[in-house]
């Protein structure tokens, strides 16, 4: 288990959303928390306003006028790396997996209590810090080589079949969390903890919905569900 970092309060967070009610309550409530907070209300000026501002991690509504909150993420993620939570008024599973593999590292249903968004903010900063840890640890950790599958801690790069997969990087965490461990079970309180620095359970979906991604792109048999108490990695056939 890695040690909780220390957060330094000075981040910038870009708040997308074009409900301006919304878009001020949710800034205020950040600001409040010592952050410094710029407000897009569509796609395209979130763009510009990343590649601008350089946030620390991007609060992204998914229903936006012009280029949608899916786009506009793919952009902003391909430009840097930067933790994004996205919001949906949709909890449909497809609409998730989406956006979790546009580039979004969690997500939130509306309507929400701005206690949980701080509460999600603060836990994904805290993963970007711990991120700096766990690189320079794993710089010359052996790579972990499962034939047609290949996780290489060192350079977060995965390929199947000898072609190169992309995830995020929660996805990657995730994936290099189970596979340490092939076939033994991990909880989803264990999984949270150990990603996403979580210290309840409250986020059990977003470690689903994580899964279901990373199995769609590594196949179906990839990771195990142990019913009612986890998931397990499971190398695939020699």
């Amino acid at each position: 288990m890695v040690a909780h970092a220390q957060m330094p309060s000075a981040y910038t967070i870009l708040v997308v959303e074009d409900e301006p009610t919304l878009a001020t309550a949710i800034a205020q409530r950040l600001t409040a928390e010592g952050w410094r907070v710029r407000i897009a209300s569509d796609g395209i000026s979130a763009v510009k306003a990343a590649a601008q501002l350089r946030p620390d991690l991007v609060v992204m509504d998914v229903m936006l006028p012009g280029m949608d909150g899916i786009e506009a993420t793919k952009h902003i993620v391909a430009q840097r790396p930067v933790p994004v939570l996205m919001l949906t008024a949709r909890d449909d599973e497809s609409d998730v997996i989406i956006g979790l593999g546009a580039g979004a590292d969690d997500y939130m249903t509306k309507p929400f209590s701005m206690r949980e968004l701080v509460a999600r903010v603060k836990a994904l900063l805290r993963r970007v810090e711990r991120a700096k840890v766990i690189a320079s640890k794993s710089e010359h950790e052996k790579i972990l080589d499962f034939g047609s599958l290949v996780i290489d801690p060192a350079t977060r790069r995965v390929t199947l079949d000898g072609e190169t997969v992309h995830l995020t990087p929660t996805e990657f965490d995730l994936l290099t969390t189970l596979a340490r461990k092939p076939k033994s079970v991990l909880t989803r309180e264990q999984l949270l903890e150990e990603v996403w620095d979580w210290v309840d359970a409250s986020g059990t979906r977003t470690v689903d919905s994580h899964v279901k991604a990373l199995r769609h792109k590594l196949g179906a048999a990839t990771i195990r569900t142990v019913h009612g108490v986890g998931y397990a990695f499971e190398p695939p056939q020699q």
